[in-house]
């Protein structure tokens, strides 16, 4: 089958989940990730014919398309910051809005420091955090915390392939008292979305994606910012600064959280999309 006939009925497949745009989207991730067919290559091949095993291989990812599989779990990649990560069913995909706060906290004047600062980010997943941070600070000493064994194996492939050293620890945050090291920057993006927001989860996020490092019960929506906040105050440097990813309905709450607990300097920043997305602060 030729590459043009069956993308008609790629599209035709999936025109009553996705738009057109994102459709295409995949569509091309896919010639690459199969075939190392850029657009281009696509444009400049129109009679690149499919064998029948190439044929099997396209309708096995469809059909996963078709159920909502997230496409970076298809071709277990994703892009971060510019640098590639490598994704699985135990961690999170990394997103546009996280990358707004690696962008932040490259652009605070502590990370201009003449001499090495050090940085912790709790929860780290695939290391999307970590890892982009180290690759623009080079000299920066950065750790990072998970829970997840499974995560934190994810995540050592991904500083090892983007040629970067993470101080890599397993651990439960809720059952650390004292890092016994202190820090200038600590940063988290901990799980955050409450069970009654469920619903507003699309299907390719509440199917696929890791429920431990997404959800939190209604009853202590903050229980890791709190938890957080409280080992910051023991483990940050007297410059140092808290970053977090939040919740985008608990702003009020999480700035009104830090400021009991004696923090200073809070700053509630918006996303790209408008929503109450982070916050820095200092003690």
């Amino acid at each position: 089958m030729l590459l043009k006939k069956y993308k008609t009925h790629f599209f035709d497949s999936l025109k009553n989940i996705q738009d057109e745009q994102e459709i295409e989207s995949f569509f091309f991730i896919l010639t690459e990730y199969l075939h190392n067919l850029k657009r281009v290559d696509v444009a400049l091949n129109p009679n690149f014919e499919l064998s029948d095993a190439e044929v099997e291989k396209w309708n096995t990812i469809l059909a996963d398309l078709q159920q909502e599989k997230p496409i970076q779990y298809i071709t277990g990649e994703a892009w971060f910051y510019g640098l590639r990560f490598e994704v699985n069913e135990n961690t999170l995909i990394p997103r546009p809005e996280t990358e707004e706060l690696v962008e932040w906290i490259l652009n605070s004047p502590i990370t201009q420091h003449p001499t090495p600062i050090t940085i912790l980010d709790i929860g780290t997943g695939t290391g999307c955090i970590p890892i982009s941070l180290k690759a623009n600070l080079p000299e920066a000493n950065v750790s990072a915390i998970d829970v997840s064994e499974k995560a934190l194996e994810v995540a050592k492939r991904n500083a090892a392939s983007n040629k970067v050293e993470i101080n890599f620890i397993q651990a439960n945050i809720l059952e650390v008292e004292d890092l016994n090291q202190h820090f200038d920057i600590i940063v988290s993006n901990p799980p955050y979305v409450r069970n009654l927001e469920k619903e507003e989860i699309k299907k390719n996020v509440l199917d696929y994606e890791p429920h431990l490092a997404l959800f939190v019960e209604d009853t202590d929506a903050l229980l890791f910012y709190r938890k957080i906040a409280q080992i910051a105050l023991k483990n940050l440097t007297p410059n140092g600064l808290l970053f977090f990813e939040i919740n985008q309905y608990l702003g009020k709450e999480t700035v009104e959280l830090l400021q009991n607990l004696g923090f200073k300097n809070i700053e509630l920043k918006k996303d790209m999309y408008g929503n109450d997305r982070m916050i820095r602060c200092s003690i």
